[in-house]
Order: structure tokens, then sequence, then C-alpha cells
């Protein structure tokens, strides 16, 4: 039995991507849909043909509907993925799940007492790179980590092929870290292994927009481990790039091809050159990972845990951003 979704809007650019792999999986099928730009919405649905909902309300009424993906604003997502639990249905989400911790919190405590499945889009966690370096952290063969990079940044803004609305504070909550830094934040979270005790940032505004297009975080730990994301969409080749340097040894991946270095003092050579390893396939996707919870009936423990700690680490970088301090993770109302 085909689980049928309710599409909540069409403003993220990844919402055509979600609605193709509703389509293309055998369990899943696209149902209807809401728009808060209601032109756009009933574009969207008679290309789809499927029925369009002026009040999202109507939609999540609707007893045929088993679940939605969420692509509205960020500033939406509070409001909407609480009405979709409390109407029973189950969620997947662009990132970030909210802009503040406490939003997420609400709507988690909303999701557990609903019984609903969620899952967020946290792609990168699937990659194959992720897993490879993953695994060589786990084997020890940096030693204890002393410093992570992780780099995304694309030419969005300087070559104008981002949607204008993406450069909406009001509508985004941020820019270019709240948007394509949440990849290189939640990785560099992930390499660093450790509890990020602090947070400070700085964000420039090359293109003039009202959101950041140029931005850096950078991450602390009570071990002294530093973590440091960098996003912006004012590069035009800027690569891909992971950085993780332990007392042992180093890895590289993405500067600029897309291999996998490694020269660690634990390795058959003792460190005396770099070794190109090889990379493991993808994981699943966080789009199957949802459909398997929902029809098996198991929670996204792990990927709720690392989207709810994304969440903190960009509410704390953008209130350093806009401080000019450290904030410390302590800080911050849950």
């Amino acid at each position: 039995m085909s689980i049928r979704i309710g599409k909540i809007s069409f403003w993220h650019v990844h919402a055509w991507d979600y609605t193709k792999q509703a389509q293309e999986h055998s369990d899943t099928v696209i149902a209807a849909v809401w728009d808060e730009d209601a032109e756009r919405g009933k574009k969207a649905a008679d290309s789809l043909n499927v029925p369009f909902f002026d009040s999202l309300d109507d939609l999540l009424a609707q007893k045929d509907i088993d679940a939605v993906i969420v692509d509205a604003p960020t500033c939406l997502h509070r409001e909407i993925i609480i009405a979709a639990a409390q109407a029973g249905k189950h969620i997947f989400s662009e990132k970030v799940v909210a802009a503040t911790l406490s939003e997420v919190n609400e709507i988690l405590s909303e999701v557990s007492e609903h019984g609903v499945k969620l899952t967020v889009s946290l792609p990168r966690l699937n990659d194959g790179y992720t897993l490879s370096v993953q695994e060589i952290l786990n084997q020890g063969l940096l030693g204890e980590i002393t410093y992570v990079r992780v780099r995304l940044s694309h030419n969005g803004a300087t070559a104008s092929w981002l949607p204008e609305h993406f450069f909406s504070l009001e509508q985004c909550q941020g820019g270019a870290l709240i948007d394509l830094g949440c990849h290189p934040m939640y990785l560099t979270r992930l390499f660093l292994g450790q509890e990020v005790t602090g947070v400070s940032a700085n964000f420039g505004y090359v293109t003039g927009k009202e959101v950041e297009d140029n931005a850096v975080a950078t991450l602390y730990t009570d071990s002294g481990a530093i973590g440091v994301v960098e996003a912006g969409f004012v590069n035009s080749y800027s690569p891909f790039t992971i950085e993780v340097h332990g007392t042992e040894g180093t890895l590289l991946y993405g500067t600029p091809e897309e291999k996998l270095l490694v020269r660690s003092t634990k390795a058959p050579d003792k460190g005396d050159s770099w070794i190109d390893m090889p990379l493991q396939g993808h994981r699943e996707s966080a789009f199957q990972q949802w459909v398997t919870h929902i029809q098996s009936n198991t929670l996204a423990a792990e990927n709720i845990q690392i989207a709810t700690e994304l969440t903190r680490l960009m509410e704390a970088a953008n209130l350093s951003a806009k401080t000019g301090r450290v904030i410390r993770l302590a800080e911050l109302n849950a």
C-alpha cells in the first residue's frame, strides 16, 4: 500500500528533487499540494496532476494523506510541522528543522506526542566520503582529533541563480551559513567526535544582500580541538573540502580532486607518504530512510539528534555574528 504524501510548499530549491524521489519510489506517491504562494502551488499541482489546497488545514485534514514533505520557508517550519504532527502525518523536512533550539524542542515534543515519524534531510551524512572518513577515524589512524575544517561554497549570489527569496532574512532566518553551511556544520561536528561547547562566527556581505553570503564559524571543545565551518554564495570554483587533523595523522578530501588522502604514523609506511584510500558507496538516502521508518514503525533517532545539534550550532553562530562574541552553547534557551 502506497504512502500518500502531501507536498507542502515548493519554496526551497530542493523541493522538486524530493518530489522526484517520492515519484520514483515504489511505495510513495505525491497526492496533494499546498503552498504559501498559491500561484506557485497551483502550477506545481497542475504539473503533478494532483489537487491543490488553498488551506493547509484542509490538506492536513484529508484522511487519505499519510505524510508530508515540508519545503516551506524556514520561518514557517515550526507552525507547519507542529500542525502536521497534530494531524497525525509523518514528516520529511529540509534542514534546518527550525532556527532556534527552543522551536526544535517544541516541534519534537509534538512529534513524539502524536507518534509520527520525522526525518530531516541531512544528505551528506549518507555519502560515501563521509562513511569512509568515519571508518578511518574509528580505526584511530589520526590519533586524537585536534582540528576539523569543512568548506562548501558556490556562486549562487554572484551568478544570480539562487532564487531571490533565498536572500530574505525573514524567510530563511539567515543566509549562506544556515542554508549551505548546514552541511559543513553537521559534518564538522560529526568528525570532531566530541561535544562542542562554544561557537564564534563572522559573516561577510559581498553582494550587499540582507543575509550573509560569505561565512565562517569556529567550534570550540573543552579538549582544545577546534572545528572550522566555511560556507558562501560568492565562489565559482571553491571545492567541497574536508580536512581532519590529529596527533598521529591527517586526512584530506576534495583538495581539489574527489580523493581521500591519509597520512598517519600508524600506517604501514609510518607516515612516509600520502595514501589514496578507497571510497565507500553511498548509504540509502534520507528519504528512503524516512519511508523505512514509517513502514517499520521505527524512529530516526540519530538523524533527529544530529538535526537538533545542528540547530543549536546554527543558533549560536547567528548570535555570535550578531553580538561579536563567542557564544557558549549553555547560554541557549532550550
